[in-house]
């Protein structure tokens, strides 16, 4: 389970984000992040009971701040992502950890550019199949909508009065699920979200095909 430790030890980071405080407490996180990446290798072994998971990464505490305005030194939440293996296999699963904004996630959260132009070009050919499987009522009721960025017109080439132009539009294709605390460190959390990502996965299979298969159907790998 996710320890209601590290979620205090989050809120008291937030509050003191600087080094001198960090230092301080570097054995309470190490020890606290040691028993999360127990959780994310957890999660990675149940996983694999129904994909085939490549590796998993737990992300730095430390941020980059060489480019950015905010030069606070550190996040303030804990999160990982599970890539999937092979060519045949595409799309990855995500999960924050952070007081009262804790959330998994599910797809592609930033495509590469021809793999979005082949996405958007399948959509439009026929964009029923997956609307079949977001929409289903056990997909829908675990994930949503689409989340991520969506243009405010169609893309360039692309008829702006398509009927799936909803769908063409968007730039990224996940989904997010947000769980409270009491949620995230209940016994069973790690159980939820791999069964949470198992229902995703008529999503993560359909986008493999389409990914790894030319407009004719014609396999790429």
């Amino acid at each position: 389970m996710i320890q209601k430790e590290l979620l205090h030890f989050l809120n008291n980071l937030e509050k003191n984000n600087n080094r001198p405080w960090f230092d301080e407490h570097k054995p309470e996180f190490t020890k606290l992040d040691a028993h999360f990446k127990n959780g994310v290798h957890n999660l990675t072994e149940l996983l694999n009971e129904h994909d085939s998971i490549e590796k998993d990464k737990t992300f730095r505490i430390y941020r980059d701040i060489r480019f950015s305005k905010d030069k606070t030194p550190f996040k303030c939440h804990r999160s990982a992502n599970w890539i999937r293996a092979g060519v045949e296999r595409r799309g990855g699963y995500y999960m924050r950890i952070k007081p009262k904004e804790n959330l998994i996630g599910v797809g592609f959260f930033a495509p590469e550019k021809h793999d979005l132009l082949r996405i958007r070009k399948e959509l439009e050919v026929d964009a029923q199949e997956l609307r079949d499987i977001i929409e289903k009522p056990t997909f829908k009721n675990t994930w949503g909508t689409f989340q991520g960025e969506s243009l405010k017109t169609a893309p360039r080439n692309f008829d702006k009065d398509h009927p799936d132009i909803d769908l063409i539009r968007f730039k990224n294709f996940y989904f997010m699920k947000s769980f409270s605390d009491q949620e995230v460190t209940a016994p069973d959390f790690f159980e939820k979200v791999n069964h949470d990502f198992i229902i995703a996965r008529p999503f993560l299979d359909y986008m493999t095909a389409v990914l790894t298969t030319d407009l004719n159907g014609e396999s790429l790998i």
